[in-house]
């Protein structure tokens, strides 16, 4: 079925015409959807996880026999989009399509206006990317282990960029920090793309990434990963270390994906949401055009995703105590 924008009406995504052509497991629920959802994305069209966001529904649309409507709603971090949603009629057919700003924001700042746990049921963690620790080719390491020998030997002379003061990799780099001991200071910039242009030059010496910005710039060698955030090598980077083998195990920066629903939205739209959620993600289509971006599809259920979201709010919470962010 058609996913659809308020600009762009008829945007096919994550299926189209031979996707419609496959058998689809039966999820809908008897009477819904009866209307178009309408999907909110609290981030600027074009970044990975508007582009998710259209790949999965677009296949859910089709699950589902109905329309979804994409509407991205930037801002504040994503705050704007996300208080929109809190304060809509839970019907099943507004939800939001979030990342770890949900878990994060409430505690950067006593104004985000939502309550992650209280104002939103969790329908399925969709997909999700493994953070990659990059330097530029000049940086004065090579490996993981040269960056840590270089740090402590040279306290608050490093540099890491990231999108901005609260980001997720803002927040899991200080994570990492903190638990190896290091000092190495933050250059918050506004957007993903200065900070990563300002790394390749050198202005910078660090920053948390994902495979699909950092690919092109790794093959031709004007950077080099030194670590992966996960906790096992990427298929795609075998020889790249992950984190937690660097004296940190268990340790993990994962950019995750995911559906919730204002509160009180009938349990019927939420099994729904998540059957079609969880088949969408483990459609062949869906999986191979998120592989190919360096995405990797998860779907879970609502349970799984709530564990996911309860354990991520006192982490952050203490992490931006403790390296005593504040919000822009």
């Amino acid at each position: 079925m058609p996913i659809t924008t308020p600009t762009r009406r008829g945007l096919l995504a994550g299926g189209g015409a031979l996707a419609a052509t496959l058998a689809a497991p039966a999820v809908h629920a008897a009477g819904y959807p009866d209307q178009p959802i309408r999907l909110i994305v609290p981030f600027p069209p074009g970044g990975t996880v508007d582009v998710t966001a259209r790949l999965v529904m677009g296949k859910v649309a089709e699950l589902l026999g109905g329309n979804v409507i994409i509407d991205s709603a930037p801002g504040a971090g994503g705050n704007v989009g996300t208080q929109r949603v809190a304060r809509a009629t839970p019907d099943g057919y507004t939800l939001l399509f979030t990342a770890p700003n949900h878990t994060i924001n409430p505690s950067l700042s006593l104004n985000s206006g939502f309550d992650p746990e209280r104002d939103f049921i969790p329908v399925s963690l969709v997909a999700q990317i493994a953070e990659l620790l990059i330097a530029p080719r000049a940086a004065p390491f090579t490996t993981f282990a040269e960056f840590v020998t270089y740090a402590r030997a040279n306290p608050g002379k490093l540099t890491y960029s990231s999108a901005g003061i609260g980001s997720h990799p803002h927040v899991t780099m200080e994570l990492m920090l903190k638990r190896l001991g290091l000092d190495v200071l933050h250059v918050p910039y506004r957007g993903a793309a200065p900070a990563f242009t300002d790394l390749v030059a050198g202005r910078v010496q660090l920053k948390l990434d994902s495979l699909a910005t950092s690919a092109a710039s790794m093959a031709e060698g004007s950077i080099r990963a030194l670590a992966i955030a996960s906790k096992e090598r990427s298929p795609k980077l075998p020889d790249v270390p992950t984190i937690a083998e660097h004296g940190l195990p268990g340790f993990e920066g994962i950019l995750w994906m995911g559906v919730v629903a204002p509160s009180g939205t009938p349990a019927e739209a939420i099994a729904a949401l998540s059957r079609a959620l969880m088949a969408a993600a483990r459609d062949p289509e869906v999986m191979a055009r998120l592989d190919r971006s360096g995405v990797e599809p998860v779907g879970t259920t609502p349970e799984e995703f709530r564990a996911i979201i309860a354990r991520e709010i006192p982490l952050w919470r203490q992490v931006i105590r403790d390296a005593n962010i504040r919000a822009e």
